[in-house]
C-alpha cells in the first residue's frame, strides 16, 4: 500500500498563501515535491496491484529481482550474503532476514552455506523464483510501458537526468533549526499569522 496517497495538488496560488505562515515553504519547490509524491504513489500502486495478482508483495518482488541480476566479473549468477542483500534493497538485516524467510517457505529462494566462508550463508534464486519472475515481467513491463507512455522518448530522459539529481543525501533538520524557523516566522515583519493554505 502506497506510504501517502495524495489525489490533490494543492493549487499554487495556495501554496503562496501558506508561504505567509510558514517562511521556510518554498512554493515552487513544494508543488514539485508534492507532484513527485502524487506520480511516485500513483506508480507504486499500479506495481503493487499487479504484483498482487500473483501474491508477491514489493519487498519480496525486490528481493527476487536483485537475485535474478547478481552477476560476478563473468556474468555469471551468483548468490549473495543477506548482508548485501539488506544493502542493495536499503533495508535491515532483520527485514531482509524475513523476507528470505518467506520466499524460502515458498520454495522461491534457497539458503546455501557460502562457498568461501561456511559459517555465513547464501541466497540464492531457485528454478520455481525465476519461473515466478518470468510470469510477473511481462506483465510489470507492460505497465511500467504504459504509465510512461504520455513522455516522448527525450522527456523521458530529461526526468531521469532531474530525478537523478534529486537523489542525494540531505542534512537532517535538528530542533534548534525547527525551533529557530518557528521564531523566525513569528516574529518575522508583516507575518499574517492568519493566512490559511
Amino acid at each position: 500500500m502506497p506510504l501517502v496517497m495524495l489525489k490533490n495538488v494543492p493549487r499554487y496560488e495556495c501554496l503562496l498563501e501558506a508561504a505567509k505562515q510558514f517562511p521556510d515553504l518554498e512554493p515552487s519547490a513544494c508543488e514539485a515535491f508534492l507532484h513527485l509524491v502524487r506520480a511516485g504513489d500513483e506508480a507504486l500502486s499500479v506495481a503493487e496491484k499487479h504484483l498482487a495478482q500473483h501474491s508477491v508483495t514489493q519487498g519480496r518482488f525486490g528481493v527476487l529481482m536483485i537475485l535474478l541480476n547478481s552477476r560476478d566479473d563473468q556474468c555469471v549468477r551468483r548468490p549473495l550474503s543477506p548482508a548485501e542483500l539488506a544493502e542493495r534493497t536499503g533495508v535491515t538485516r532483520a527485514t531482509i532476514t524475513g523476507l528470505v524467510d518467506t520466499l524460502e517457505r515458498d520454495g522461491l529462494v534457497k539458503r546455501d552455506p557460502d562457498a568461501t566462508d561456511r559459517r555465513m550463508m547464501a541466497v540464492s534464486l531457485t528454478a520455481k523464483g525465476e519461473e515466478v519472475l518470468h510470469q510477473i515481467l511481462p506483465g510489470y513491463f507492460q505497465q511500467m510501458s504504459a504509465l510512461m507512455q504520455p513522455l516522448t522518448v527525450a522527456e523521458r530522459r530529461l526526468l531521469v537526468q532531474l530525478l537523478t539529481r534529486l537523489v542525494r543525501p540531505l542534512p537532517p533538520v535538528t530542533e534548534d533549526e525547527s525551533s529557530d524557523a518557528e521564531l523566525t516566522s513569528e516574529t518575522a515583519p508583516g507575518h499574517n499569522v492568519s493566512a490559511r493554505a
